[in-house]
């Protein structure tokens, strides 16, 4: 095996891994979005595994929004499951996660959350103690707004960030058979939607320091 696939969703974030981990992963970023993350993803492993030099694990890795309270501007995720968390139905009643949709369970492929690997949880935490650690919510919307926040945050109490490509990453290592873990760096909080609140600048600093932690 050739080792870890390690990718973010733009080339900025995997500039600033490469600047922390060196050579010793593949980086590749894939796009923006779980569909694009997922597709890219599921691309990179069939052809490693194709020419005979499959990968071992993979990482999505970039900036995220972290929930107030639960992690600051500029700290660090890991996260323990990646959750596909606006994917479901609208009703007069609220959201309905897709798997409470009364769709066959064979239609529902991984499900509407994939659970990291527990070893590379356990080996993240260790190596970045100060980092907040629980469930990833990935959507194709960012949150920008008050109840926006809230509703996330009731149907996920645990949460500790939202990005956008965790689960489609999620999706492809676990339909390639692999283990997977969700790293990020916080770049703004999860809320209404300020720019000049957004500190990108320092989250991508500190996704260098931290990528140093990733395994090789």
């Amino acid at each position: 095996m050739t080792g870890v696939l390690v990718v973010t969703a733009v080339p900025a974030e995997a500039e600033a891994v490469r600047a922390g981990r060196g050579q010793a992963v593949t980086v590749a970023p894939v796009g923006v979005g779980p569909a694009v993350a997922g597709a890219g993803t599921a691309r990179l492993l069939a052809l490693a595994e194709a020419a005979g030099r499959p990968y071992r694990l993979v990482v999505s890795a970039g900036v995220a929004g972290g929930f107030p309270d639960r992690v600051e501007v500029g700290g660090t995720v890991v996260g323990t499951s990646a959750i596909a968390a606006d994917l479901g139905a609208d009703s007069p009643a609220g959201f309905i996660p897709v798997d409470q949709l009364g769709m066959p369970a064979e239609l529902l492929g991984a499900g509407p959350a994939i659970t990291a690997d527990p070893n590379l949880v356990a080996a993240l935490r260790a190596a970045l103690p100060a980092a907040a650690v629980g469930p990833v919510l990935t959507v194709s919307t960012v949150t920008g707004t008050v109840a926006g926040t809230e509703a996330l945050l009731r149907r996920h109490p645990d949460a500790v960030a939202e990005a956008m490509e965790g689960y489609g990453v999620a999706v492809a290592a676990a339909q390639a058979g692999l283990p997977f873990v969700e790293l990020r760096t916080i770049s703004n909080p999860v809320g209404p939607r300020d720019r000049d609140a957004w500190r990108l600048r320092e989250a991508l600093a500190a996704l260098t320091e931290v990528a140093a932690a990733l395994p090789g």
